[in-house]
């Protein structure tokens, strides 16, 4: 099984040739900022799991010590995050173009969810990570 994903333009885009993590909507703000959103969805994927192409069209910003967010430096989408000391990237799902195959398990950082946000959903919810 392989899931692929890319960013909005094409220059980047990866393969999945692993499974994918449980389903976490980030609430906090850097995610917020990140993706002018109200809520990030992400999931983990092991390193060697993660075939990316087109790396060179990828540019970074470290939002907080030790980890590194990757965006296209053309159309803008976030691919992924990178912390430190970990052997799994932070996928970002809204690059996904196929169905990663797992489902959704709970919300993050409510403690810092936007304010004209509703959660309305039956998952847990958690203040912090």
């Amino acid at each position: 099984m392989m899931i692929n994903g890319s960013c909005l333009c094409g220059k980047v885009s990866y393969s999945i040739t692993g499974a994918v993590g449980e389903i976490v909507h980030c609430h906090c703000q850097t995610c917020r900022k990140a993706h002018g959103s109200a809520f990030s969805s992400v999931a983990a994927v092991a390193d060697d799991a993660f075939n990316l192409h087109g790396a060179e069209h990828l540019k970074s910003f470290e939002s907080s010590p030790g980890k590194l967010r990757y965006f296209c430096a053309h159309c803008g989408t976030q691919i992924y995050a990178k912390r430190d000391n970990t052997e799994h990237v932070i996928l970002r799902l809204g690059s996904l173009d196929d169905d990663p195959k797992t489902v959704e398990q709970k919300h993050i950082w409510v403690s810092d969810k936007a304010s004209w946000y509703t959660i309305n959903s039956d998952l847990p919810e958690h203040p912090e990570f």
